[in-house]
């Protein structure tokens, strides 16, 4: 992966994306209120990716706008491809009703926050696969066989889990078998909003682990949303830092959590309790996220950074280099280093972190 230059907003391209998005924008209020601000963004091919910020950042919105199911009356715009492997791209954006329900399920899926939501509560659970499989045209009996072995893969009893009703499992088995419903027609991309969020530490833990592992078996690419930044770290190849609905920082993720360059992203990695620093040294973020009817302008998160100066107040900044494969919108992400110091020394290997200063 590199960052293109060539262009006037610049783009964080890889070698081999699965979805391609570009100048991607959703808006309410006829186009006066924003909460996806021109967002481009590629996702590569086997990857997991982190999507990180603080709620109302607009991370579900760019989830969302993978499958274009921007809730109405919100309007989204540019350019989102769906690049299968071997075929022709597809563009998300012009598909029909039949295309874009097929596009859902078989290619790009998603598990959605709090499981129970996504369960009707009437139906056991080899109702919910049978219905699955059936609504687009798949082999129910060879659909059933591959919803076992997901289920066994997540280490649940198939046979006990598709004879219960949903609320006759515990909130980690509910949500462990909603992603297995997510996958039992081979999809390529999984995009999962906040899937751990109401779960307790252990599980959040373990459903981790578990996932991959199935995107290791099955070859998946997947993007992992949440706001919880060092949670992501020990699953996600890369992470995207989201901040008043643009991206703000990009990078791997060893490059984001060792040498994090936007003060926004710094600030995030202070104010999240980890077991290396005691919970006294935490520092919350001072201020809120704007809303999307009273954004600041030029760079949004100004308000709230130390380092902001005039031109962080009325331009926004463009993309500017860590290294090859990490960029942040900072016009001073050179300064944080000294300006934002981090509680503790991050590392994802358990040694001490350094600093590209």
């Amino acid at each position: 992966m590199a960052i293109d230059q060539t262009t006037e907003e610049q783009v964080y391209s890889t070698d081999d994306p699965i979805v391609t998005i570009r100048d991607s924008a959703v808006t309410y209020d006829e186009g006066k209120s924003y909460v996806l601000d021109h967002v481009s963004l590629d996702l590569e091919r086997g990857e997991i990716l982190g999507i990180v910020g603080e709620s109302g950042s607009g991370k579900s919105m760019l989830a969302s706008s993978l499958l274009d199911a921007i809730p109405s009356p919100g309007r989204l715009t540019g350019e989102i491809t769906y690049r299968p492997d071997g075929e022709e791209p597809i563009n998300v954006l012009e598909l029909d009703k039949d295309e874009r329900r097929s596009l859902r399920w078989e290619d790009i899926s998603m598990v959605f926050q709090g499981a129970m939501n996504s369960f009707n509560p009437t139906m056991d659970l080899r109702t919910h696969f049978e219905e699955t499989l059936q609504a687009h045209d798949a082999d129910i009996e060879a659909g059933i066989e591959r919803a076992e072995e997901l289920l066994e893969d997540l280490y649940l009893e198939p046979n006990r889990v598709l004879d219960s009703y949903p609320h006759e499992l515990s909130g980690g088995m509910q949500q462990r078998a909603l992603i297995a419903l997510s996958l039992v027609l081979e999809p390529d991309v999984l995009v999962m909003d906040e899937p751990t969020a109401a779960l307790d530490l252990l599980m959040q833990r373990s459903i981790l682990m578990l996932l991959s592992n199935l995107q290791e078996k099955y070859n998946l690419t997947m993007v992992f949303i949440t706001h919880d930044l060092p949670l992501v770290a020990a699953l996600a190849d890369r992470m995207a830092i989201m901040y008043a609905f643009r991206l703000v920082e990009i990078g791997e993720t060893r490059d984001i959590v060792e040498n994090a360059a936007h003060p926004y992203t710094r600030a995030l990695l202070n104010s999240t309790p980890n077991l290396d620093a005691p919970l006294s040294e935490m520092q919350p973020i001072e201020g809120q996220s704007p809303a999307p009817i009273n954004m600041p302008s030029g760079c949004a998160y100004h308000p709230r950074c130390p380092l902001a100066t005039e031109e962080c107040r009325t331009t926004v900044p463009d993309y500017h280099n860590v290294d090859t494969e990490h960029g942040s919108a900072c016009y001073h992400w050179e300064e944080s280093y000294d300006e934002v110091p981090l509680v503790y020394e991050n590392s994802l290997d358990g040694t001490t972190g350094g600093e590209n200063q």
